[in-house]
Order: structure tokens, then sequence, then C-alpha cells
């Protein structure tokens, strides 16, 4: 071998020879802890983008002038809960009650996104308005808690695509098609039985349909919680992306028709177009939607709570004054505080239960807090409480990655499938859908 080989092979295998071999005094490097131990609960938590997307503290801002920064007076959310629970981002439910304002949801609608948004304009450094899945992780990088926005009811769009288009740009990212109330154009579980309101004949009418495809092309999340069973199937078979059932919980756990079949739980899961990932189920912690035994001594109770709330509402409008909401939630709150709350363990196997028939990239979390009179389970008061999630998660042998995606990956996911669809749609050419007024009539 001559000198200048014997130099260029010293030059290339001595400084592996180095690396490979740790000088005689340096004790070899230990793993990293974090290799080597098992992340715990409280690890795994605060290292996730919790979502939630159902809470109905915009009420409160409206009705009671509740600020974020205020103590929770009775509620279940506010910056300190939020904080401590390391919640990341919550969608504020833009929900008109049907009969209080009948006449006017569009005028309600917009007051609460009003109210929403004061709160973002108050504590711009708590607080950030968000309206895409960038949004929200730029928020989580900055510390401020995302701020969203979710119409609770489809009647709020008072029969109008062009006010359906006019929410999203304010900010509006996901529409349940209907309350507790059919609305002429999707049907609602909450009176599906009831005789004197007049129903679809497929779950969808034609300007249904319209609805779901133009919020598919706008890129709103399609929520399916609250809707009748045939307005179900019927939206999963023509949606172009995945759906969303914001807070409902498992019907085989307990028998509310504001809960979801195992059919319903696959359907969602296999919701969108033929490469979509599949839909999210949101589960409510409402005691009524987790426990038979609940719901059942709630049902008992109904005659006296609904008589209670009408002479309040004959009272006041006696008295010349608009009954407010709130009051009647104080009302309705006093009965159901005499009914003995849930353990928080039936919370948890409606998640398990629900990870178990759809798969856990299914499942996620949609408190209603704020929402239900206070009737959530033993141990989940505020936000403050979500960290007990994961705990009981991790008890029961979920990984850090299965509770991730439970507290906020999953959502996430979908929501920028929604977004990819909505690219997509608006990039087709095809006819634009009219926006037919009910009072338009066919020309002769």
């Amino acid at each position: 071998m001559s000198n200048r080989l014997l130099i260029a092979t010293l030059a290339v295998c001595l400084p592996t020879m180095m690396i490979g071999q740790a000088p005689a005094n340096q004790k070899p490097a230990k793993p990293s802890p974090k290799m080597t131990q098992k992340l715990s609960p409280e690890a795994v938590h605060q290292s996730s983008l919790v979502i939630d997307t159902h809470a109905d503290t915009t009420q409160r801002f409206v009705d009671e002038n509740f600020d974020m920064a205020d103590p929770l007076k009775g509620g279940n959310l506010n910056f300190e809960s939020a904080k401590k629970g390391n919640l990341g981002a919550e969608f504020f439910s833009i929900w008109v009650e049907p009969e209080l304002y009948k006449g006017h949801y569009a005028k309600r609608t917009l007051v609460l996104i009003d109210a929403v948004k004061q709160q973002v304009a108050k504590h711009p450094d708590k607080m950030m308005l968000a309206v895409s899945p960038e949004d929200i992780e730029k928020a989580h990088r900055e510390h401020k808690l995302a701020a969203l926005m979710g119409i609770e009811g489809g009647h709020s769009i008072e029969d109008s695509l062009a006010l359906l288009r006019q929410y999203y740009d304010l900010g509006v990212r996901y529409m349940t098609l209907t309350w507790s109330n059919s609305n002429g154009w999707a049907d609602s579980s909450g009176d599906i039985d009831d005789a004197k309101v007049q129903h679809t004949q497929d779950g969808l009418s034609e300007f249904g349909k319209d609805v779901v495809y133009e919020m598919n092309r706008l890129g709103m999340m399609v929520d399916i919680s609250h809707v009748s069973d045939k307005t179900f199937f019927y939206t999963t078979r023509i949606t172009r992306a995945p759906l969303i059932a914001s807070h409902s919980s498992a019907r085989a756990l307990d028998d509310h028709p504001r809960n979801m079949t195992d059919n319903m739980l696959l359907a969602v899961a296999r919701s969108g177009g033929p490469e979509s990932k599949g839909g999210v189920v949101q589960v409510n912690y409402y005691s009524a939607f987790l426990s038979q035994a609940y719901r059942d001594a709630a049902k008992a109770q109904k005659p006296e709570v609904d008589k209670a709330v009408q002479e309040f509402k004959d009272k006041e409008k006696a008295a010349g004054r608009e009954p407010n909401y709130e009051e009647i939630s104080k009302i309705q709150r006093q009965f159901a505080d005499r009914i003995p709350r849930p353990p928080l363990s039936l919370l948890i196997d409606h998640i398990d239960h629900i990870a178990k028939v759809a798969g856990v990239d299914h499942v996620g979390l949609g408190s209603d807090f704020d929402g239900v009179d206070g009737q959530l389970p033993e141990g989940m008061d505020s936000a403050a409480d979500l960290p007990k999630i994961t705990a009981a998660l991790m008890e029961r042998g979920y990984s850090a990655e299965d509770c991730r995606k439970i507290l906020g990956g999953n959502l996430l996911r979908v929501f920028r499938e929604v977004q990819q669809v909505s690219k997509q749609l608006r990039a087709e050419e095809r006819p634009k859908i009219s926006d037919k007024q009910p009072f338009d009539k066919p020309q002769k």
C-alpha cells in the first residue's frame, strides 16, 4: 500500500473509530428517562392538544354578562378552569332557543356570534379566534385558548343558503342540522314522535340536501347530533366530507334518542368520500345521556319541571318582560340537583364503547359544558377536571397516542379533511346551488 493510500484510509477510519469508542475515563451515556419510563397521565394530558366541541357558555356571555375572566359562578368554563384542564380549543355553541326567539332567529344568532368575538377582543392575550386547524395549533403554541363557533340548530339559517354562507364568513365552522326541533328540511330526534310536527319524507328535503352540499363546499363540518335516525342515515349517504357528532353518546349504554346506536357509530366512522378516513363522535357528558337510571329519574320529574317553567314564563309575560333562558335554566337546575349524579366511570364507559365499536380514531370530547344545568357526572364540575378523563383512560389501558387522539387529535384530523374536501368542491365545475327562499314560487 502506498503512503498516500495509507493516509487516505486512516483519514476515513480514525474518525469512525473515535466516534464508536468512548474515552476510558468517560461513563457510557444513560438512556433518556423519556425512553425508559412510562409517561404519567398528567404528562400525557399536558402534552396533548385538548379540543372540546360543545360549550353553551355563549348564552352566559349574552344573558348574564358573564366574562371568561370571571369566577365560574356555578358554571363549567372560564379561563382559570381551561388553564387547569389544559383545554386548548373550545367550540362555543351558537344556540337559539326556538320558542323564545321565534321570528328573529338570525338576530339572536348574530348576537351570540358577536358575544364570542367580543370575548376574543377583550382578552387578546388569553384567547384567539380560530377558523382552521392551523389556527388551533397557532393558539396552542401561543398558550391561548382557541375560540371556535358551531351553530346548534339549522333553524338559525332561516331556510337561506345566503345566511349559511354569511355565518361561515363570520367564523362558524360547524352546524348541527337540527336542535331538538325539526326545521322543515331536516328532522330532529326531539320531536320525531310528535304527530303535530311536520316531518320530511326521507329525513332531508331537497333544500336539506342542498344545505349539506353547501356545508361540504364551504368547509363547514356537518354535525349530526340531535337529528332523527332517518335524517342521520340519509346525511351519511350524501355527504362528501366526514361527519361529526359534536355532543352525542352511545345508545347501547343509555337508550336515549339523542345517543347513537352501534350502527350509527360505524356509519360516522365510515362517512366521507371513498378515500376518507372517517368522522368522529364527540362524547357528551350530560348525565341523562350517560346513565339510564339518571335518565329515568329525570323523565319522571319532567311534568313538574315543565309546570314550574311555564309558571315562570307566564309571570314574566304578565309583567311585560321577555323570559330569560338563564332564569329558566336555574329552575331546571333546582330540580336536577335532587337526582344523584352518576359516577365519572360512566362517561369513560361511553368513550370506551365508541372506541371499541367504531375505532379509537373516531371518538372525542363534546362536553356540553354550561348547557346541561350542572347535570354532569361526579368529579366533572368544570374544564379543570378534564385531566381525570386521561387518567381514567390510561387506567383502562389506553396508550398515550390513543389518549391524544381522543383528547383532540381525531377532531383535528376530521377538520383538516373537511377543509380539503372544500377545496376540491370549490374547484369543480358544476352549477351553483341557487338560494331558494321559502316564499319562492315556480314560474308559470
